[in-house]
């Protein structure tokens, strides 16, 4: 389960690379990655904030901030539902099957 595209995090459009897994330690679903370079979210960072909502949508999830990578990009973690839409079920094609 993935996503990468747009969001917004605390009012700044952002692109995001993020993908989740059940942790069965714990059960329950922790999903993070990495926003593209942004100055005004690589500002809240290093000026000491963590805590913030991410967009995808009409959906919004809390997150925290971890760190500044070495391209410029910021990672990010959450734990619950994640901030993109859930997936269509896959269907299979009607030419797949045998009469």
């Amino acid at each position: 389960m993935s996503y990468h595209g747009p969001a917004g995090v605390e009012g700044a459009s952002v692109q995001v690379h993020l993908s989740g897994r059940w942790e069965p330690v714990d059960g329950r679903f922790h999903w993070g990655g990495r926003i593209e370079p942004e100055p005004r979210v690589t500002h809240l960072l290093r000026s000491g904030r963590r805590d913030v909502e991410v967009r995808i949508a009409d959906r919004v999830r809390p997150a925290r901030l971890a760190e500044v990578d070495p391209w410029g990009g910021v990672r990010v973690t959450g734990v619950g539902d994640p901030p993109w839409p859930p997936e269509a079920d896959p269907v299979a094609p009607a030419e797949l099957t045998e009469e």
